[in-house]
């Protein structure tokens, strides 16, 4: 009887053991379960999300050869440092022949000077000569008021009063032909004032193409234009590049940040603003944290090649993503973990 009584107590102990344990085990899942509910019922969550960075495309604005080529393969570049020279000799040719161009415009700008100081020193010439003319001109006219009077008076003969108009008349037409000088000179004047202006125009024209020329030259030697890593290199000494080629792509790394594709049902409750946490595939341990900063106006279907016409034919309603612009916190201390085009998993608390 007594042994029945201790092995009703020891069932009777592990019963309870077991309750507790069960009651443990319901409690942690409980608490757990109910942290997961309540963070699902308060967050938005996506893994269609990746690091963004600005991509920059270095670009030859001139065909050539490669002379030389610095960077490696995925090598870090400094902003303003020299990545690609072409070889510049035929422009540097073209440039000599343009200069020389340029001399011999500048020598037509003296003959045409010359010619406006020979012009000018006609022109007052012949302004003196007109002087002298009105002179000899009022000294007939005089002359021959004076021989009508004595004509008149009987005082002179016919053949000198014919004289002295005669003599009018020849200093009437020097003075007009005088006047007639005045005005060729002053017109040889105009033509060669023509001829100069002419000449600068030349030489403004050809030193703009010279100006041209060096900003060509100029245009051989490729700048780094920001701080980065470049891509794979698609070009190699030697080769013949044509202008707007893509050479390789500086991959920006003083910022970057995340695109996540929500849902367009996810979006309702997040706002510029809410506080995001970001996972990385690539380090599953580490958690940034971010803010949202913009919404893109457009799903990202708008965004395709071929954008989908619902008008047409028949429709599957087809759930959209909206881009969401996530700025990340604190970047400088991840920028060596970070790259583009990393996949993410996003979380927005609202």
């Amino acid at each position: 009887m007594a042994e029945t009584i201790e092995v009703e107590k020891k069932n009777g102990a592990k019963t309870i053991i077991v309750r507790v344990i069960i009651g443990i085990v319901l409690a942690v899942v409980l608490y757990f379960g109910g942290k997961k509910v309540y963070y699902e019922l308060h967050h938005e969550s996506t893994d269609n999300a990746q690091i963004e960075a600005t991509l920059v495309p270095i670009l030859p604005r001139v065909s050539g050869y490669v002379k030389a080529l610095y960077p490696q393969d995925y090598s870090s570049v400094k902003k303003d440092s020299l990545l690609v020279e072409l070889d510049d000799a035929d422009l540097q040719l073209q440039l000599a022949e343009m200069k020389a161009d340029l001399a011999q415009a500048q020598t037509d700008i003296g003959n045409a000077n010359a010619s406006i100081r020979n012009a000018g020193a006609s022109v007052t010439e012949t302004q003196s000569n007109l002087t002298v003319a009105e002179t000899r001109k009022e000294k007939a006219h005089t002359d021959y008021t004076r021989d009508l009077a004595l004509y008149k008076d009987g005082a002179i003969t016919k053949k000198q009063l014919d004289d002295s108009k005669a003599n009018v008349d020849i200093a009437d037409r020097q003075y007009e032909a005088t006047k007639n000088d005045i005005n060729v000179a002053e017109t040889r004047t105009g033509i060669s004032q023509a001829q100069l202006n002419k000449a600068d125009a030349i030489i403004k024209f050809k030193q703009i193409a010279i100006d041209q020329q060096l900003l060509k030259i100029s245009y051989t030697k490729i700048y780094a234009t920001s701080n980065g890593q470049i891509g794979r290199r698609n070009v190699d000494v030697g080769q013949y590049v044509q202008a707007g080629t893509p050479l390789f792509t500086i991959i920006d790394d003083e910022d970057y940040w995340v695109v996540a594709n929500f849902k367009e049902t996810q979006i309702h409750h997040m706002k510029l603003g809410d506080d995001v946490e970001i996972k990385i595939d690539a380090y599953p341990d580490l958690v940034l944290k971010g803010k949202i900063i913009s919404f893109s106006d457009a799903t990202g279907a708008k965004f395709s090649l071929l954008p989908p016409d619902n008008a047409t034919g028949n429709f599957v309603k087809v759930t959209q993503r909206i881009p969401v612009k996530i700025k990340i916190e604190d970047i400088a201390k991840y920028k060596d973990k970070l790259h583009a085009g990393m996949s993410l998993d996003v979380s927005v608390a609202y």
